[in-house]
């Protein structure tokens, strides 16, 4: 098993930047990717970004390269989201995730997929 924790979130206003932290601990050399969706009220969960563990190739969310960069520290066993230039589109529930599994797109679920999830935290952007 892999837990999750996520933090970082906050209430910040239009134009600001924000850091999300996501700490990884128990089976965490299982990890494959990690990465990090969102959750709008009255929208489906969709993906922001994401990090494989060996390489660091990193993917994003086409509408949000350019603001967000994804990183990662291996010592702390810690995933970053630096958010900038935040919008209040940008608002969301933002959650971590983490899957064993090489496949990208396991990082969501389904099938024969080990994946994880963090609690979430809020991410506010007011106007």
């Amino acid at each position: 098993q892999v837990q999750l924790v996520e933090s970082g979130g906050g209430l910040v206003q239009d134009g600001d930047s924000l850091r999300l932290s996501c700490a990884a601990s128990g089976r965490t050399f299982s990890i494959y990717h990690m990465g990090w969706f969102r959750q709008a009220p009255g929208k489906e969960r969709e993906f922001v970004s994401s990090i494989k563990w060996s390489d660091s190739s990193t993917y994003y969310a086409e509408s949000l390269k350019g603001r967000f960069t994804i990183s990662r520290d291996n010592a702390k066993n810690t995933v970053y989201l630096q958010m900038n230039s935040l919008k209040p589109e940008d608002t969301a529930v933002y959650y971590c995730a983490a899957t064993s599994s090489y496949r990208l797109q396991c990082l969501r679920g389904g099938p024969n997929c080990n994946n994880y999830w963090g609690q979430g935290t809020q991410v506010t952007v007011s106007s």
